[in-house]
Order: C-alpha cells, then structure tokens, then sequence
C-alpha cells in the first residue's frame, strides 16, 4: 500500500484512504510483533532527531525500526547538536537526510518540521513540533480508539485539560475530521480553550462541539481524552502552578461506566492512580500501540509495506 505524501508534518494532509491503510498495516504489523519481528528494513537506516524531551515518540520510533530489522542514529538536546552551533534546520536536513533514509524530528518551534520537509532528501516525519502539530500520536490515539471502540465513526470524544497548546489534541481533532458523527466535549479552564483555529475547523465540519468548564459535564462520551498542562509552554510559572491540577479524573468518575480513558502521556496527576486498575483505562495500551502504529509509516514511506 502507498500513502498520498512522501512526508508526514500534519494530520491535515491525510485523507481517509490514506488513515484506513495506516491502520490496516499497523494490524498487520501487530502479527510481525507477534512473531519478534523482521527484516523488512534491514537494509534502512532511520535518523530520529529529538531537539526537545521525549520518551515515548522517541523510543517507539526507535523500537518500530529495529523491529523491522533496521539501524538507528540519533541526536537528543538542541545542545548537542549542530543546531546550536547556528546551523539552520535547512543545512541539518540535507546534511542527515545524505546519511540516513527516513528522519524523524521533535523541535520545540511550531513550523519547523515544515520547514524541514520542505529541504529533505528523504521521507520526513514529524515527531512533534512545539504547540504545533503531532500527527504520529494523533494516528495511534486513532488506532487505540478503533481497537477500543471497534468503530471511529458515531463517537463522542471528550477532551479534558490544556487544549490551547496541546498538539495532541489539535492532531486528532483534524484527523477525526475525516471519520462520520463525531460530537465533541471540549474541557478546559477558560485561559487554556480549544483555539480558533480548531474550533473553526470544527465548524466549516458540521461538527458538533460543547465548550464547557465543568468536567462531570464531559463523562457521558465514548472517550475521554485527559491531557497534562505543560509547563514548558508558560512563561509564567505562578499560572502554571495553578491551573496544573485544575481536573483531575478518579476512578470515581468512570468506574463502571463505558468510557474509555486516554493520555498521551506523561502525565502529572490528571489522572489518578486509582484509574490504572480500571478496565477502561487504555494509556498504557495506548502507548504501546505506538510501535506497530510506526513500524506501519516506516514501511509504507520506504515502500516496503
């Protein structure tokens, strides 16, 4: 199967051919797991340079290629690269993109992966780019709730926490664009709303969505979706402090009922330890369905799905 795009900076490019082949290959890539893995990419070298702090993206991606059998360079911390030094992401791009076959990149300045994909030799993935876009976590988040749900189409999807510099949730709401029947709740303090730029989306969509500041008011839906606020994103560290735990779900909350509980991960307290026990709870799930999520792009970008 091929994709529409040779490289991968925002989930508004994917059409929705394009997300039902990721998940049909990220299920088959599950059987390769299964059997320990391959060489299908024996012979590919992956670049993944993360210019800001990362666990998950980061040794997923790294994890999916050596599944499938290939190598993996990597650069971590703006400090110990060239980019320090004031080399441009232009100049780094056409220098590792002669060394490796496919690069992944996290950055902390919202446009950079465009930036790079625009210059690169090879396929080009965006593993986060500041408040801007994360379309890798967006299409596992996607898978998670197609395994969850057994369905994507007909759901109610609550989002909980900082949605005004949070990618991950910007991401999915783009992409579940593509899918039928969404509705919406969209939780947050009043200092961290959904920006226009989503909501106006959601709107050109015929999408339903109901803004409201009141958690209980966002725990009658298929999937709640709670986010970290992120520190690294608040100039003033007082507001940080106080609207860090401004919701924090229980197990109170969703125990017994039929909801599905996400995170992107790391979280901070948003969600209490009480919830890890719960059936409904899929973080940990969720982050684990990252690497066959990935193993698929790899693939399907190398041509070798």
């Amino acid at each position: 199967m091929s994709l529409s795009f040779q490289h991968l900076t925002s989930t508004k490019q994917l059409s929705r051919e394009d997300t039902d082949a990721i998940l049909k290959i990220s299920g088959e890539m599950e059987d390769v797991l299964e059997k320990g893995g391959s060489d299908l990419l024996a012979d590919k070298v992956l670049a993944a340079l993360f210019y800001e702090p990362s666990t998950r993206t980061r040794l997923s991606f790294e994890t999916a290629m050596h599944r499938l059998g290939g190598k993996v360079v990597t650069a971590v911390g703006m400090q110990f690269s060239s980019l320090y030094k004031g080399e441009t992401i232009e100049d780094t791009m056409n220098v590792v993109g002669r060394y490796a076959d496919i690069i992944v990149m996290r950055h902390p300045e919202q446009g950079s992966a465009d930036t790079a994909a625009s210059v690169s030799p090879v396929p080009f993935i965006n593993g986060g780019d500041g408040p801007g876009q994360h379309p890798t976590q967006a299409l596992l988040d996607l898978y998670t709730i197609q395994k969850e749900r057994k369905k994507i189409d007909d759901i109610h999807i609550t989002m909980v926490g900082d949605l005004k510099f949070g990618r991950t949730v910007h991401s999915l709401s783009f992409l579940l664009g593509l899918y039928n029947n969404l509705r919406f709740t969209l939780v947050s303090p009043k200092e961290l709303t959904m920006p226009e730029k989503v909501t106006s989306f959601f709107k050109e969509k015929g999408i339903e969505f109901t803004e409201t500041q009141d958690l209980e008011q966002g725990l009658d839906a298929d999937v709640i979706y709670m986010t970290r606020v992120q520190e690294e994103r608040f100039e003033d560290k007082s507001e940080f402090e106080r609207l860090k735990l401004k919701y924090v779900l229980e197990a109170k909350h969703v125990k017994g009922k039929d909801i599905t509980v996400m995170h992107p991960l790391p979280r901070i307290g948003e969600i209490s330890e009480d919830v890890d026990p719960l059936p409904n709870a899929a973080y940990f799930r969720q982050a684990r369905n990252g690497v066959p999520l990935r193993m698929a792009l790899l693939a399907m970008l190398l041509g070798k799905a």
